[in-house]
């Protein structure tokens, strides 16, 4: 009787055995195969070491590749509309001066730009095989500052450098604004010279028509200019209060040596190299614009705009004789 107990009792044992372990199996594969979410707790304390999945839907803001940001840092064209409504035309006439066009371009834009002056530099490049005409490339230059929303301009020699930051080249309201005067000029220091560097609205170009165009060669075109700005009762304004002198208010860069200047005065050019012009102006300007160019000098920008003038050999024929 005693043993048939205990065979009974040692097959429960077994019975019970058995289905634990069946049991615990079941359990293991129904948890390895469940989706249900981890309770709150659990996630608190597996957040650190967990990893982000990978939103794909999320469009990150476009980069500027690095060497457009450069640019963009490097590259000023003077045109700051944040420094006031007026916008200056810088004129500068030229002809195979390049190493001076060099040194001009980026001293001349940082001197505008620290006196906060909207402006855009025309290199106006004559080409073709005339003689040199200073008057007839600032009247173009000034056309195309005109048309490109320049108020007022500066006739600005290639070879004349301000270095006093006390010379203003703000918008000339009352009448034009002679930079370079006769006191502080390193060369000329006649009482009715207006030549080197000269501020003038828009307005009053216009009054007095603009330049000569009959000056072939170099000089006197400036002071025919004086005798329209006189007979039209313009005021000729120049700095005051400047401390430096005409030893070292501008630096001259122009090698003499190199570039001799062309005073030849043919027939009667002698003669009318003194009277004032009543035939020629800006409005009577005849050219040709060959082609457009951008440069950039030290981050400065300026425009070269090569042109051929046109020669009325009948009214100028001196315009080219050759020596």
């Amino acid at each position: 009787m005693v043993m048939r107990r205990r065979i009974s009792y040692l097959k429960l044992l077994i019975i019970c055995l058995t289905m634990t372990t069946i049991m615990g199996m079941w359990l293991h594969y129904s948890a390895s195969n469940c989706h249900c979410p981890h309770s709150v707790n659990n996630n608190k304390n597996n957040n650190k070491n967990a990893v982000a999945p990978r939103d794909t839907h999320v469009q990150k803001p476009p980069q500027v590749p690095r060497e457009e940001q450069q640019d963009q840092e490097v590259i000023d064209d003077g045109d700051n509309k944040k420094w006031g409504p007026h916008k200056l035309a810088v004129v500068v006439p030229f002809r195979d001066r390049f190493e001076e066009l060099l040194v001009f371009v980026p001293h001349i834009h940082k001197f505008l730009k620290e006196q906060k002056v909207r402006h855009k530099i025309y290199v106006v490049n004559q080409i073709d095989l005339h003689r040199f005409n200073r008057a007839a490339l600032i009247n173009i230059g000034f056309i195309m500052g005109r048309d490109e929303g320049c108020d007022y301009m500066a006739m600005h020699d290639v070879d004349l450098l301000p270095m006093n930051p006390d010379l203003k080249y703000g918008y000339p309201e009352d009448g034009p604004f002679h930079v370079s005067s006769p006191e502080l000029h390193p060369l000329y220091h006649y009482k009715k010279f207006v030549g080197g560097i000269l501020l003038m609205k828009r307005e009053h170009f216009e009054q007095v028509n603009g330049l000569s165009n009959m000056f072939w060669g170099w000089g006197r075109e400036d002071d025919e200019l004086y005798k329209r700005m006189e007979e039209v009762g313009l005021q000729i304004f120049r700095p005051e209060g400047i401390e430096t002198d005409h030893t070292n208010t501008f630096r001259h860069i122009h090698d003499r040596q190199r570039r001799k200047r062309d005073t030849l005065r043919v027939g009667s050019q002698k003669e009318l190299q003194f009277r004032r012009d009543r035939i020629t102006g800006v409005d009577t300007v005849q050219y040709s614009i060959v082609s457009t160019h951008k440069m950039k000098v030290e981050g400065a920008v300026a425009t070269i705009y090569n042109v051929k003038l046109d020669c009325n050999t009948e009214l100028t024929p001196w315009c080219n004789h050759q020596k």
